[in-house]
C-alpha cells in the first residue's frame, strides 16, 4: 500500500488508487469535469491537473495517475493554478455563456469552477462555434453548443445503461457528442445523464424553465415505483413537486434512479381524489360528501357485514403505517381475510427467506454466475439490472435466463421458457456447478400463475441442488415489483385461511387498482376505496376516501431485501385528502373501537414493538434457510410470462403522467408499429 503526501498531509492508500481519489479521502478538493467515480477514466478535460515533485516537469492529470510510494503532490502551486486557468479559458472559448436562461444555472460545475479556478475575463473575441441540437427523445433536452466533450454521457450509456446510441463524432474543433443516425436514447436510465452532465448541454425536458434550484424545498425520501427502495430527493415549490432526483446509497441504487421514478411526478397532480364520494343508490353515480358523512356511511357498512364476509386488500404503493392501521382496524372487527399480493402472485409466506432478496442488492457484485427465472429485471427493477450489468462488465460472469427472451443490456444464455426447462437445467447441473457464489433471481412472472406455490418449491430445490445456498452465502433471491409488498408480508397482511374474493360482501381497497383484484370482486359487493387517484379502484367503489400520495406523507417502506427506510412528506395532499393512517384511525372511532394511537409517533411505536424489523432503519436482518414452497413435481409446463408489459405504465401515478404517456408513445407504441411494419 503506497504512502504519499498531498499538500503536506500524509496518507496511505490501496494500490491502484488515483491521486484524485486519495485527495478526496483527505478532503482536498481537486476540480474535474470528465472524471466520475462510477465511470471509467478518460482524462480528457485536464481540469484535475496537479504538480508531482520529482515527476514530469509539467502538471499531471490526477484522475489518470496512480499513487506511488513517497510521492509528493501539490494541488495549489502557481504552476497548477495557471494550468487550470488555461484549461478553463479553453473550455469557455466556444461556450455560449447563456447562464441566465440555462436550467443548469445554480448547480452547474462549469459555473462553479469558472468562478473558483478561472480567469476573471476572456481574451477571445472570435465568433463561437455552434453545434446542432440532438433529439434524444421526450426526456432529455439538448443544447449541444454548451457541451465541453467530457464524454460522461457516452461512458454512462456504454458502461452503466448498456446502450450505445451516443458517441463522440469527428475531431478537433468539429468534435461533438451525438448519434450516428438520429435516434432517441433507449434506456430506462436516461435521466441520469442529466445529473452527470457537468454543464447545461443535457437538461430535463419536463422540467425546462419551471424553477431554479435555489427556489426549491428539498426533501429526502424513498421511491415507491418499484421494490428496490431507491433513495430520492423530492424538490418542491409552493406545494407542488417540481422534480425528483436520486440520492447516494451505494448499497441500493448507488447514485442512479430510473426514468419512471424521476419523471412520473407530474402524475401526482392529475386525476387526483381530493374529497370523499358516496355512490347514490338511485342514480348509481358518485356524489360528493363531507368527511363525517363518508366515515359514518363506511362505519355503518362495516357493522352491517359479518366478519367472514369482509375482505381487505393493501395496494402496491401503501406505506407500512397505513397497512398496519388497516390490519389493526380489521382485527378489531375479527376480520381475517387480508391480502397484499394484489397481483395474484402465489408463493409460500411461512418463511421470510423464501420471498426475500437474500444476497442483498450490493451482494449481486459478489456472484460469479446468475440464473434469472420468470423475470425481466430491466423493467421490473431497473437498478437491479444495472447492478447485474455492472457485475458482468467487471467479471464477464455467465448469466442464464429461463423465461421470455428480452434485451437485458448484457449477453446471456437463454435456457428455456418454462418450468420443465428449469427442471432440466437443475438435473443437468446438479452437483456440477463450479461457481463459488451462484445466484438465482426469480421474478413475479414465476408466481403470477396457478402453480406459483409449486414453482416456489421447485426454485427451492434448484437452489439446494445448484449450491446457491451454502455456508456464508445465500444467493436465493425473489424480485418483487411492489414497494409495499415486503412490509405487508412483515406485518402479516395475509389470510389465515384461503378465501374467495367473489364471495365477499364488503371489500376494503387500500390503494388497490390492479385488474387482478378489481375484476374478481363480485358485482354486488360493497366496495370501499381509499387512495389518491381516480383509477380502476375508484370507478368500482361505492365509497371513496381520498388519501395521500407518497410525497405527501411520512411513511416506512421495506424494500425487497427486507431493508426498512423512511419516506418524508414534501408537500401537502390536495383538497380534503388526508394521510391514510388518519382515515383508518377516524373510522375506528366511528365504529366505537378506537385504535390505540392518536399520532404517527404512537403508531410507529406500537408497530415496531410487534414488528421490530420495521424499526431497524437501513438495516437488514438475515433469515435462516428453511423449508417453503409447494410440491415441485406438480408444476405445469406453461411458459413464464413477464408481469410488466409497459415499463412506463405500472401504477396510478404513471397512468396520470403526461410524460409517461409520451414515453409510451415514443418507446413502446412506435417500436411495436415498426415491428409490425417489418413483418
Amino acid at each position: 500500500m503506497p504512502k504519499l503526501t498531498i499538500n503536506d498531509q500524509e496518507i496511505e492508500v490501496e494500490a491502484g488508487t488515483s491521486i484524485i481519489q486519495a485527495a478526496e479521502q483527505l478532503g482536498v478538493e481537486i476540480p474535474r469535469f470528465c472524471y466520475h467515480d462510477k465511470l471509467s477514466v478518460p482524462a480528457n478535460c485536464r481540469m484535475c491537473l496537479v504538480e508531482v515533485e520529482g515527476g514530469p516537469p509539467k502538471p499531471v492529470a490526477s484522475c489518470a495517475m496512480a499513487c506511488g510510494e513517497d510521492m509528493i503532490v501539490k494541488t495549489e502551486t502557481e504552476m497548477v493554478k495557471k494550468a487550470r486557468k488555461g484549461v478553463m479559458e479553453m473550455l469557455l472559448i466556444n461556450h455560449p455563456l447563456d447562464c441566465p436562461i440555462c436550467d443548469q444555472g445554480g448547480e452547474c460545475d462549469l459555473q462553479d469552477q469558472a468562478v473558483a479556478y478561472g480567469y476573471d475575463r476572456s481574451r477571445y473575441h472570435e465568433n463561437k462555434r455552434a453545434v446542432k441540437d440532438k433529439n434524444l427523445g421526450p426526456l432529455i433536452k439538448t443544447i449541444m453548443t454548451r457541451c465541453i466533450n467530457c464524454t460522461r454521457c457516452v461512458r454512462f450509456g456504454e458502461e452503466v445503461a448498456g446502450m450505445t446510441e451516443l458517441g463522440q463524432l469527428n475531431r478537433s474543433e468539429n468534435a461533438e457528442i451525438g448519434t450516428f443516425i438520429e435516434a432517441a436514447v433507449t434506456t430506462e436510465l436516461s435521466g441520469n445523464m442529466i445529473d452527470i452532465c457537468p454543464v447545461g448541454a443535457l437538461t430535463s425536458k419536463p422540467y425546462a424553465f419551471k424553477a431554479r434550484s435555489w427556489e426549491l424545498k428539498k426533501t429526502e425520501s424513498i421511491d415507491v415505483h418499484d421494490a428496490v427502495g431507491s433513495n430520492i430527493r423530492v424538490d418542491s415549490r409552493a406545494g407542488e413537486v417540481m422534480r425528483i432526483l436520486p440520492r447516494l446509497h451505494d448499497d441500493i441504487n448507488e447514485e442512479w434512479i430510473n426514468d419512471r421514478s424521476r419523471f412520473a411526478y407530474d402524475g401526482l397532480k392529475k386525476n387526483r381524489l381530493d374529497r370523499p364520494y358516496i355512490r347514490d343508490d338511485k342514480s348509481k353515480k358518485l356524489k360528493e360528501a363531507t368527511w363525517d358523512e363518508a366515515l359514518s356511511f363506511v362505519s355503518n357498512k362495516l357493522k352491517t357485514f359479518k366478519k367472514d364476509n369482509i375482505a381487505a386488500y393493501a395496494g402496491d404503493l401503501a406505506d407500512a403505517e397505513s397497512i398496519y392501521a388497516l390490519k389493526s382496524l380489521m382485527n378489531s372487527l375479527g376480520v381475517e381475510q387480508l391480502e397484499c399480493r394484489v397481483n395474484g402472485a402465489k408463493f409460500d409466506i411461512t418463511n421470510k427467506v423464501g420471498y426475500s432478496f437474500n444476497s442483498t442488492i450490493s451482494g449481486i457484485e459478489e456472484a460469479d454466475s446468475i440464473l434469472l427465472v420468470g423475470t425481466n429485471p430491466r423493467h421490473e427493477a431497473t437498478l437491479i439490472n444495472a447492478r447485474i450489468r455492472k457485475t458482468w462488465v467487471d467479471k464477464r460472469l455467465p448469466i442464464a435466463l429461463i423465461g421470455e427472451k428480452v434485451d437485458l443490456t448484457y449477453p446471456y444464455y437463454h435456457a428455456g421458457t418454462s418450468p420443465k426447462d428449469l427442471k432440466k437445467l437443475v438435473d443437468d447441473y446438479a452437483g456440477k456447478v463450479q461457481s463459488e457464489r451462484p445466484m438465482i433471481i426469480a421474478g413475479m412472472g414465476a408466481f403470477q400463475r396457478e402453480d406459483g406455490l409449486e414453482i416456489h418449491g421447485l426454485l427451492k430445490d434448484a437452489a439446494e441442488k445448484l449450491g446457491v445456498v451454502k455456508e456464508g452465502w445465500n444467493g436465493f433471491n425473489i424480485l418483487h415489483t411492489a414497494a409495499s409488498r415486503m412490509a405487508a408480508l412483515e406485518i402479516g397482511f395475509t389470510p389465515t385461511r384461503a378465501f374467495d374474493l367473489d364471495q365477499m360482501g364488503l371489500v376494503y381497497l387500500l390503494g388497490v387498482d390492479n385488474s387482478e383484484t378489481i375484476d374478481n370482486i363480485n358485482p354486488h359487493s360493497f366496495v370501499i376505496y381509499q387512495g389518491h387517484h381516480g383509477n380502476a379502484g375508484a370507478h368500482r367503489a361505492d365509497v371513496i376516501l381520498p388519501g395521500a400520495a407518497y410525497t405527501e406523507k411520512d411513511g416506512t417502506y421495506m424494500n425487497m431485501e427486507g431493508r426498512s427506510q423512511r419516506g418524508r412528506k414534501a408537500v401537502f395532499a390536495p383538497g380534503d385528502a388526508k394521510e391514510d393512517w388518519t382515515i383508518l384511525r377516524a373510522i375506528s372511532n366511528h365504529i366505537e373501537q378506537p385504535l390505540p394511537f392518536d399520532n404517527l409517533s404512537a403508531l410507529r411505536k406500537e408497530m415496531i414493538s410487534k414488528y421490530p424489523n420495521l424499526g431497524t432503519i437501513d438495516e437488514i436482518t438475515p433469515s435462516e434457510w428453511g423449508s417453503f414452497g409447494g410440491a415441485a413435481h406438480k408444476v405445469t409446463n406453461e411458459p413464464f410470462i413477464n408481469p410488466i408489459e409497459n415499463f412506463y405504465m405500472t401504477n396510478v401515478i404513471c397512468h396520470a403522467s403526461d410524460t409517461m404517456k409520451y414515453c409510451t408513445d415514443r418507446f413502446i407504441n412506435q417500436e411495436q408499429e415498426q415491428l409490425e411494419a417489418a413483418e
